[in-house]
């Protein structure tokens, strides 16, 4: 007897779907076909392969619209950490830095900047890029021809694109290009949107800064320079502007006045959507809230500006083992740092090591932000599992030192030394000005805000954030300790059909006949993060910190498997996205 054709390549049952468009979830099935979904609700009918979801949550695959794999991708089809966080599809090339267009004299240049910027080991970019590329639309080909486990898109980045243009000029952020480079910067920016970038990225901010310590080049550029990728966009007729500004980080309010106006007349200039990074920092706490203010004042007007905002501290990881700790600025832990990271350690544990280091540690008094990593004791913490994103004071390692009677430098040192000197601890220096999360909630819940700032992919061996997205379900579905909560739709909706609208990817972030079939199963009650853990898998040996997630069941790209209980298996279904992506119709 003729079997009966399968009617759907995967079919997913007992779910409560959860379908992004932040409307109330319901229990159903989702039929596959093709690597689209065809089918939604009271769906039956054979399949090639049947996933029983047994009520846990069935979500679009999250789109995570801050990464920074520009370098990884030329490499590396995994792109862990965002794809064992139920990431789908990327956007790279933010804050102004990657590493196209590029000419073959700048390509040391552009490596030391990601690594001062990003923190990406040097080393590491320098054996894994592949440099088949120099104009921006030969990377997006050098990418077409790789393959991944979730779809990227990449916009053009300010940083290489001035220097492209503009020489060693162009990394001096004194220097001002002239109406000829201007105009050229436009008209490559113009011929990267007609190839397929997703947009035109760039920073403005005085902590970008490359492995020498130089200033992004980027930082105080003039409205005319910018002004011409403005009308590139304008003239595409799509495209998205993302920004980096220190309009958060300032307590000056004319400075952060003249910031915003610039960003209004970006895009009421360009045309297009416009994001830009807000945070809240301990100088300016309620910066952001003047900022929110701004950005509705932008809405009345018309103009489509969000603010990317993060959902939870953003917060260093300090340790021995990795990029930095309160003591590694001090004279003796510097002359360490060239050797082998276990003899490093052994080293760090000499007594007399270990007396020299505190005694020099005394007179570092750092500016910026790097004054909190060496002295804020207050606000470090050791490391949970599962991972508390919202410690107390009384957790601190200097609540801790001074209820033992002991220095709290000395205190810090030695809990460093534990594991063998691989102890992490957790330093939240950002979205943490009151030591809760409200303001971060205030952020999550304003009107114009988009969910972003992971960083996926940067940051190898001080920050850990592409495991924002679980996270953002994990915690603020059930409620922080003083019992705020955020809908579980609106969550869903903010990772995944709002970033989908915003970067031009009509055709995901919706579980909906006709849309990509880009799918997590969810078990909400097991979902939860371990620590960070310290990995050497990058070219060269390189480390980066790398978190496991635990509570998705699966992860599915274009209707393929690609993670089985956070497993890889091996399915690499995802392609570069060239510029918008239209929906198809059921």
């Amino acid at each position: 007897m003729t079997q009966p054709m399968p009617s759907f390549d995967l079919l997913i049952q007992n779910g409560l779907i959860i379908d992004g468009s932040g409307q109330q979830g319901f229990v159903g099935n989702v039929g596959i076909r093709g690597g689209r979904i065809v089918a939604v609700g009271a769906v039956e009918g054979p399949a090639i392969r049947v996933l029983e979801a047994n009520g846990a949550l069935i979500t679009p695959g999250f789109v995570d619209i801050h990464t920074h794999y520009d370098g990884q991708a030329t490499w590396d089809g995994v792109l862990a950490p965002s794809s064992i966080n139920g990431v789908t599809s990327i956007a790279m090339g933010n804050c102004g830095v990657g590493f196209a267009p590029a000419r073959k004299d700048k390509h040391d240049w552009l490596i030391a900047l990601l690594e001062g910027v990003e923190d990406i080991p040097g080393t590491a970019l320098a054996e894994g890029l592949t440099w088949d590329w120099e104009t921006f639309p030969e990377y997006l080909d050098a990418l077409a021809r790789r393959q991944f486990s979730v779809d990227i898109g990449a916009h053009v980045p300010h940083a290489a694109l001035r220097a492209y243009v503009m020489g060693d000029r162009g990394g001096d952020h004194l220097e001002h290009p002239s109406q000829a480079e201007i105009a050229e910067m436009e008209r490559l920016i113009l011929e990267a949107l007609d190839a397929g970038a997703i947009g035109f990225s760039t920073s403005r901010t005085y902590v970008h800064r490359s492995r020498n310590g130089d200033t992004i080049g980027t930082l105080s550029a003039t409205e005319a320079e910018l002004m011409g990728a403005a009308r590139a966009i304008k003239a595409a007729g799509r495209g998205v502007i993302q920004l980096i500004s220190d309009a958060y980080l300032t307590p000056d309010d004319g400075f952060a006045e003249r910031e915003l106006d610039l960003i209004a007349n970006l895009a009421r200039a360009c045309g297009q959507r416009l994001s830009f990074t807000v945070q809240q920092t301990d100088d300016a706490p309620d910066r952001w809230r003047y900022i929110a203010d701004k950005v509705a004042n932008m809405a009345k007007d018309g103009l489509p500006v969000s603010m990317q905002v993060a959902p939870r501290p953003l917060g260093v990881i300090l340790s021995f083992a990795a990029t930095v700790n309160p003591f590694f600025l001090t004279p003796t832990y510097r002359s360490l740092m060239g050797l082998e990271l276990e003899a490093r350690l052994k080293q760090l544990a000499v007594p007399h090591i270990r007396s020299q280091i505190l005694a020099e540690h005394v007179g570092i008094q750092p500016p910026g932000m790097a004054a909190g990593i060496v002295q804020g004791f207050g606000k470090m913490f050791r490391m949970t599992d599962p991972v508390d994103y919202e410690p107390t004071p009384d957790m601190s390692l200097l609540a801790h030192a001074l209820a033992l009677g002991q220095d709290p430098a000395a205190h810090a040192y030695d809990t460093l030394l534990e594991e063998g000197g691989h102890r992490l601890l957790y330093q939240p220096l950002i979205n943490y000005a009151r030591g809760d999360l409200s303001d971060v909630y205030g952020m999550m819940t304003a009107d114009h805000t988009l969910y972003g700032l992971s960083d996926g992919g940067a940051h190898c061996g001080t920050i850990c954030d592409g495991s924002f997205p679980t996270t953002s379900l994990a915690l603020w579905s059930q409620g922080d300790k003083s019992g705020r909560k955020i809908a579980l739709e609106a969550l869903i909706h903010g990772y995944t059909r709002r970033n989908a609208e915003h970067v031009g990817w009509m055709d995901r972030g919706l579980i909906a006949p006709g849309m990509l079939a880009d799918i997590n199963v969810i078990d909400l009650g097991r979902l939860s993060l371990s620590p960070p853990q310290i990995v050497q898998d990058l070219p060269a040996g390189g480390t980066r910190l790398l978190q496991a997630a635990h509570g998705y069941r699966w992860t599915i790209k274009s209707g393929v498997v690609t993670f089985e209980d956070g497993e890889w298996t091996g399915q690499l279904p995802g392609r570069l996205l060239r510029g918008d992506q239209v929906a198809v119709a059921a």
